[in-house]
């Protein structure tokens, strides 16, 4: 498999406008790259979360509703990245992104299967992506979402600036923008991971590009 980077799309560019923009983007970066795209959760999952708070259900239960949460936004993604490729299978997914076909991974399936990852809330389809990225031996995980990337936390030095680099160890003293359990996940892989802002597609296709862009770069070490 080469995989050229994973592309998870946060479920928050639902809400803030020019999701169609950035799927037009990436189906024609998978012309040029090959792209293997992650769903996140979404809308989808927040009724997973009402749902959990309402009728009080294990972690078990909603960690797998939520996995079938991300499903269904891949199926949506799916319409919205034009001739784009939709399958619950990994290595059928990693043969059209080298055909130049975008794909689109609905990762319950094979994340059910194998279990790799604690039942709780603390993970979410970042930390689910991460471990995508390495089943998929890819040296990239990009996570568009509706921040610029990391941002120094009040208090500290430059606080309020975006962080342009840190290692995984460091991400695990940063609270926010990316779910609690990835920093974990992240120090004991090769991989590296972008967090950038997806209501700018310009900037996906910078990093493409250039391996450089406008968000975070978190380095194993």
């Amino acid at each position: 498999m080469s995989i050229d980077a994973v592309v998870k799309i946060g479920g928050s560019l639902c809400r803030s406008g020019g999701l169609k923009l950035l799927c037009r983007e990436i189906r024609r970066m998978g012309e040029r790259y090959h792209l293997l795209v992650v769903p996140g959760g979404g809308e989808f999952a927040d009724q997973v979360r009402e749902m959990y708070r309402r009728f009080r259900l294990e972690e078990t239960t909603a960690h797998y509703m939520a996995l079938l949460a991300m499903d269904q936004f891949g199926y949506m993604l799916h319409e919205l990245i034009p001739g784009s490729h939709v399958t619950a299978d990994l290595p059928s997914a990693c043969h059209a992104a080298e055909s130049g076909t975008t794909a689109v991974l609905l990762p319950s399936a094979m994340v059910m299967r194998s279990d790799p990852l604690p039942h709780s809330w603390q993970i979410t389809s970042d930390t689910i992506s991460a471990w995508i990225t390495e089943q998929a031996h890819c040296p990239r995980l990009i996570l568009l979402k509706s921040v610029d990337g990391l941002i120094a936390a009040k208090g500290r030095r430059n606080s309020g600036s975006l962080i342009a680099e840190l290692t995984a160890q460091q991400l695990s003293k940063h609270g926010g923008e990316v779910d609690a359990y990835l920093s974990q996940f992240l120090q004991s892989r090769c991989h590296e991971t972008w967090v950038i802002n997806g209501r700018h597609p310009e900037r996906l296709s910078e990093l493409l590009s250039t391996g450089y862009t406008t968000g975070t770069r978190i380095r194993c070490n």
